[in-house]
């Protein structure tokens, strides 16, 4: 599972490529194999990372 800092520079780099109306923060296949703890961990990530470009971090 990746950190919020590793999902931020991840989304940094495919806004430089997007522009902000087309990107989208999805979760990636693979989520059926997981456990619920580890699936609530792996979206609040992606929420917090998406809320921290938002904000301009």
């Amino acid at each position: 599972m990746l950190s919020v800092l590793n999902m931020v520079g991840l989304l940094r780099a495919a806004s430089e490529r997007l522009l902000a109306g087309r990107l989208w923060v999805n979760p990636d296949c693979g989520l059926k194999t997981r456990g619920w703890t580890e699936l609530k961990s792996a979206i609040a990530n992606m929420a917090e990372a998406a809320r921290m470009l938002r904000a301009g971090g």
